[in-house]
């Protein structure tokens, strides 16, 4: 085990390395803010050649009224990493070990590979403030449905994500045929069981092809922010089955309205895909009758996302005795009882996967929601509303590329596709409960006016016009 230079000192400070360089990252939540961290804990992995030093720290950021966790894994070399320039995160001076570059662990190879090892139960964790000592807080290993050996080959880091990391692994089998895996790294930690884990593991044991095949996760205990003496848990990563060079059904689907394809097939699939998913939680996974408690909760939400994005477009108010009706309609109408659901569901959470068909992603849900909200359970609806007004946002961004041309008649076959396909999978057509699926594409649709008020302002054309078509739609449902 590596040995903690107990006494050292560092110049500059972990803490100010780490203040300097958190709120360059994309998945730093409070844009614009200068971070002000405090360490909570650390733990560390062994490099085998004993030249990198691994640690994870937890930070707490309190630059915010609402303070957040944020787990960040660092690698301590003593020359530059080659080809790491732009995951640095700074150079300091060690009073023992002299100069050391200090780089954001993913995009590590010794880091990736010392991860993947913790997950597949091959090593384990190590404390991050005693040396040769065990760190039993973190646990670690394969998940219950993972049988496969895999050799590591390389690593790199997954771009474009905005609130976790996510490092691609090229492996082989004990065939040394290809299987790539990938692994998410949490960033932004909250106690409890994260959803991504607990649906995707939950599905994969039931023998789902319609997730990724799980591979192994990473927990740990850690000393409570907020209370002194308390602790906390939580999953701080997990890996899973990769699919390279498969792109996601946005991009599909975006292609298709460009070539002027039909895609009512595949949308027919999709249906089908997303009512089977459902079904099979309803199997593995709890579920609870609806009351009228949670039904004026969940409509209560509604009704504030009306008043957020009225506040963003005050023009919205033309719509609020409409809106209201809306609402009004859905709490008396027939409310199927509640379970898991995906809960961020949309065309970029699926992908079209060869012999296997859609294959549903990223069962998180909103990152930005508490993570004990996100774990409760709620209405199927909510997400076969998130995919209609998904492929209403496809038509709707090739609309404002294309300025003057239509995409309408290709999204209302898409989502008539897509419709037709869960119903036939499932035991009832969404379209026959209206009243909920309008108020739920209305919801999502007035929460995408507040997203793009506040980030993309060139694109509110699309959620502001799709809320007067629905208000349209709720007015012939009653005729």
């Amino acid at each position: 085990m590596a040995e903690i230079h107990t006494g050292a000192t560092l110049s500059p400070g972990k803490k100010e390395l780490v203040e300097a360089w958190l709120g360059r990252q994309r998945w730093y939540a409070a844009k614009g803010s200068v971070p002000r961290v405090r360490r909570v804990w650390s733990w560390r992995l062994d490099d085998p050649a004993g030249h990198v030093g691994i640690e994870t720290m937890l930070v707490l950021d309190e630059s915010e009224a609402v303070p957040v966790l944020y787990q960040v894994p660092l690698t301590y070399r003593g020359a530059p990493l080659e080809g790491g320039d732009s995951a640095l995160v700074g150079i300091t001076e060690h009073s023992v070990l002299g100069r050391r570059w200090v780089y954001d662990a993913p995009h590590d190879p010794v880091y990736a590979a010392q991860l993947l090892a913790l997950v597949l139960g091959r090593v384990g964790a190590v404390s991050g403030s005693e040396s040769d000592k065990g760190e039993p807080a973190v646990v670690a290993g394969p998940h219950a449905s993972w049988h496969g050996d895999v050799t590591l080959r390389g690593s790199r880091v997954l771009s474009g994500e905005q609130s976790n990391t996510s490092i691609i692994f090229d492996c082989v089998d004990s065939t040394g045929e290809s299987k790539p895996l990938i692994c998410k790294v949490f960033r932004m930690l909250q106690p409890g069981e994260n959803p991504d884990i607990t649906l995707q593991g939950a599905l994969s044991e039931a023998g789902s092809t319609r997730v990724p095949g799980m591979v192994g996760t990473v927990a740990a205990t850690w000393p409570s922010p907020f209370v002194e003496g308390d602790t906390a848990q939580g999953h701080l990563a997990f890996a899973q089955e990769f699919f390279p060079g498969t792109e996601d059904a946005w991009r599909v689907a975006l292609k298709a309205i460009a070539a002027g394809d039909d895609f009512t097939e595949p949308a027919r699939d999709l249906g089908a895909a997303t009512a089977e998913v459902h079904a099979l939680l309803r199997t593995v996974l709890p579920t609870e009758p609806v009351t009228v408690e949670a039904i004026a909760d969940v409509v209560a939400g509604m009704r504030g996302r009306y008043v957020a994005a009225a506040s963003e477009v005050p023009a919205l108010a033309a719509y609020e005795h409409q809106i209201a009706a809306v609402f009004d309609r859905a709490v008396n109408a027939n409310w199927p009882a509640l379970q898991r659901i995906h809960g961020d569901y949309h065309l970029g959470q699926v992908l079209q996967v060869s012999g296997r068909g859609w294959v549903l992603l990223d069962f998180e849900g909103e990152p930005l929601r508490p993570l004990a909200e996100r774990s409760r359970p709620d209405l199927a609806v909510r997400d076969v509303a998130g995919m209609l007004r998904s492929f209403d946002y496809a038509g709707g961004s090739w609309e404002h590329s294309h300025p003057g041309r239509s995409a309408r008649d290709w999204v209302a076959a898409a989502q008539t596709a897509f419709l037709d396909g869960y119903a036939a999978s499932a035991d009832d057509d969404p379209r026959a409960n209206s009243a909920l699926l309008i108020a739920f594409q209305l919801d999502k649709a007035l929460y995408e006016v507040v997203y793009e008020a506040r980030n993309r302002p060139t694109w509110l054309s699309i959620p502001t016009a799709a809320v007067a078509r629905l208000l349209d739609d709720a007015r012939r449902d009653l005729t």
